[in-house]
Formats: C-alpha cells, structure tokens, sequence
C-alpha cells in the first residue's frame, strides 16, 4: 500500500487545560490507533521534533511517538508507544535542556535518570520491553510526562515557569490575532 500523505494535525500550545489532563490506557489497538499513531510521527517530524505525545494534538489517550536519531546519515527510527510506562530507572542523573513543541522556542535544563526501562504496547498489540539511555531516555520521559498532564516546565522555579507561561499566552493571542 502506497504512503498517502496526511495533513499534520495542529498541536496544542501551554497553557491548554488538555495539555494538563492524566490520559487514558488504550485498549486493544485499532485501525484508528494505527493512524493516530501514523499522523503523530508526522506532525512530530513536521514540527521538527524528537518526540511528541496524544494529549498534544488533543487525543487524551497514552499514545506517544519519538524518533531521537540525530546523526546525519542515520537511518531514522520512528518508535510508537501505546500505554508506555517506566519499569525501572538509574539512580544515576542526566541534565538535558528540553523544549516542547507545545511551548515553541522556549528552553530549560531538566534533570532526570540517565537510564530507563520502558514496557509498552507496538501497533501490532504486542508488549515490549527496551534500555534507553541519554537523549532517548530524557525524551521517553518527557512524553510520559505528558501522559500524567506534566510539562518540563513544571520541573523548573515558579518564577521561571510563570515567565514562560505569559509568553506562551502572549503568542496564543498573536495568532489568534493573525
């Protein structure tokens, strides 16, 4: 079957009450799903980004899509979650400076465990288990997290936070002024 190209779907800006909403386990994977997943990965490499979860295209399911292949050359590695969750975690820590596509152009370091054990459901149904380590592991994360209603920004001072929150109203306004 030959790949038709979907329109990406609009990704949701902070502060959206959805963005802070705990998702709901899937059941058995659908057709439906498949494409929800299908039309994750592409809006997450439209965007451009690393990684991207349901709740910020609006779909408050536990679903998450990254691809952390960085190399030029590298063959890609798109990898879809269903129900992922973090089986294990090192004690040893890793600071990444995160972004989000639902906070544009805004930056913070995160600290979080260098190594995970995630378990999660393939499109085909079929639980898996895999090690990510480093930017995997920090992007694994941070998609669960939103799966919880957390964004990175949560992580960092109040002061920080709030200063982010009113550029990212101030950027809603303009487009929706646009």
């Amino acid at each position: 079957m030959p790949y038709i190209r979907r329109m990406k779907r609009p990704i949701l800006i902070h502060p959206d009450p959805r963005l802070k909403k705990v998702c709901q386990p899937v059941g058995d994977i659908t057709d439906e799903l498949r494409k929800l997943a299908d039309d994750m990965l592409e809006t997450m490499y439209d965007a451009p980004g690393v990684g991207l979860a349901a709740p910020q295209i609006g779909v408050l399911d536990r679903v998450i899509a990254l691809d952390c292949v960085k190399s030029e050359g590298e063959a890609p590695r798109p990898l879809v979650m269903f129900n992922p969750e973090i089986i294990a975690q090192s004690d040893e820590l890793n600071t990444y400076e995160e972004g989000c596509l639902s906070i544009p152009d805004q930056y913070a370091e995160v600290t979080r465990p260098k190594i995970v054990d995630v378990q999660w459901m393939d499109r085909d149904g079929a639980l898996r288990t895999e090690t990510f380590d480093g930017l995997w592991a920090t992007c694994v994360q941070h998609e669960i997290d939103h799966l919880n209603g957390k964004l990175f920004i949560d992580y960092l001072k109040p002061l920080k936070r709030q200063m982010i929150t009113r550029k990212m109203q101030k950027l809603k306004r303009e487009r929706a002024r646009a």
